[in-house]
């Protein structure tokens, strides 16, 4: 259920999204078909289909539930229970949710499988992108990447955030080479543990390389901004090192120097140094992104949902580059895609992608006046409407059948106009 998606073929990355999208109903049905055949004898669908995989029976019997009802069965297995209570597939680590969306972390189990439609969908955004803005494999992206703290459980699984888990995994850090997404960062700074030390060694590298920058980002918009403030406070002393030829000393992480003296920072640069000096020291710093950065064609960071409020600082700091909210995305799993990366924060609309798991809605009054959580839980199956069936101008909350043991699990997500 995953394809192949050659980042660097333009032509056939397009005509991809053509097929998946065109085709929108029956790859669903072929998506739950998939979760059915693996899932049906587990302990959690079992209950509800008895070893049956009919659709039907799924779509009449199993209901639509909260994390709460399935939370039981993950701290079952993160205690140490068998990963069949709720997939076939073995759960390899548990995920923790950012929380973006409101409410406490949760744990979600995720399978190997998972990481496959993760790189998927970061592999199918190049063509996507490369169709509105020319050029970006003649320089580098400043992406400011970061893990987080992890966690292990009784049955010693892994706890961590799914940007963490991705990272470290083998599709992050063996990645085939991509003259699209070259980074400024090195892998080194991107998995340091310190976040001060990360940030510090990414921003040095991206200003050692500013003329080479064709991209910044983050990927929530408050990370980029928290890297801004952050570069206030220590452009100075970033100044001094590229002046001096030398990393400054409270960054002890071994890997993080040895990854930049000699091979990014290869000795004193004065010149770069005052440039950079004399952009910082104008205030205010309006268009700072754009004068430290002057080939950036623009900022890629999540604006919509509760980043929404941050956009006014980033069109500040930014100086009228484009602000592209490349995807839709959670914890749970990755939906969609921008196909328009361009468009204004405001009028940005994701398209889902049919092959990432099973949808279905259910229809609200108006943006304003969502279900609430009681209404949506327990919905009948004549209530839920399949991905092709929405109405224009509609609004929905989003209900989700992952291939991990997410079973008819409402995403409680503010409600969309479709």
């Amino acid at each position: 259920m995953v394809p192949n998606c050659d980042p660097h073929d333009q032509l056939s990355g397009m005509q991809l999204l053509e097929e998946l999208t065109k085709n929108a109903g029956a790859i669903q049905e072929m998506v739950l078909n998939e979760i059915l055949n693996r899932n049906s004898k587990t302990e959690y669908l079992h209950g509800f289909l008895k070893g049956e995989r009919d659709k039907g029976l799924f779509r009449k019997q199993v209901p639509v539930v909260d994390y709460d009802k399935v939370k039981p069965y993950i701290e079952r297995i993160a205690n140490g229970d068998n990963s069949n209570i709720i997939s076939k597939n073995p759960i390899v680590e548990l995920l923790t949710s950012s929380g973006t969306c409101g409410g406490q972390p949760k744990l979600m189990p995720s399978t190997e499988e998972e990481l496959d439609r993760k790189t998927f969908m970061y592999n199918v955004l190049i063509p996507v992108i490369n169709k509105y803005v020319k050029g970006l494999d003649e320089g580098k992206g400043m992406y400011l990447l970061f893990i987080k703290p992890e966690i292990t459980t009784p049955s010693g699984l892994t706890g961590r955030p799914v940007l963490t888990s991705y990272y470290k995994s083998r599709h992050f850090r063996q990645r085939p080479f991509n003259r699209y997404n070259l980074y400024t960062s090195p892998d080194a700074a991107i998995l340091c543990p310190d976040n001060g030390q990360s940030m510090y060694t990414q921003l040095l590298c991206g200003l050692i390389q500013r003329d080479e920058v064709l991209r910044v980002g983050a990927i929530f918009a408050s990370a980029f901004l928290r890297a801004i403030k952050f570069l206030e406070v220590h452009w100075q002393e970033l100044c001094n090192d590229i002046r001096t030829g030398d990393v400054s000393g409270w960054i002890t992480d071994k890997n993080c120097r040895q990854a930049v003296l000699g091979k990014i920072l290869t000795g004193p640069n004065k010149q770069l140094a005052e440039a950079i000096e004399h952009e910082c020291k104008k205030h205010p710093w309006e268009g700072i992104v754009k004068r430290l950065w002057p080939k950036t064609k623009f900022i890629e960071v999540v604006v919509t949902g509760s980043m929404m409020q941050y956009v006014p600082l980033l069109e500040f700091y930014g100086g009228g580059l484009p602000l592209v909210s490349p995807m839709y995305a959670s914890s749970e799993c990755y939906f969609g895609i921008n196909l328009r990366p361009l468009d204004k924060p405001c009028d940005v609309a994701y398209t889902l992608l049919p092959n990432m798991c099973y949808y279905e809605f259910i229809k609200v009054k108006d943006e304003d006046n969502g279900a609430s959580g009681s209404s949506i839980e327990g919905a009948l199956a004549e209530e839920m409407v399949p991905l092709v069936d929405v109405e224009l101008g509609g609004f929905y909350e989003l209900v989700v059948t992952t291939f991990t043991g997410q079973l008819n699990f409402c995403l409680w997500l503010p409600s969309s106009p479709c």
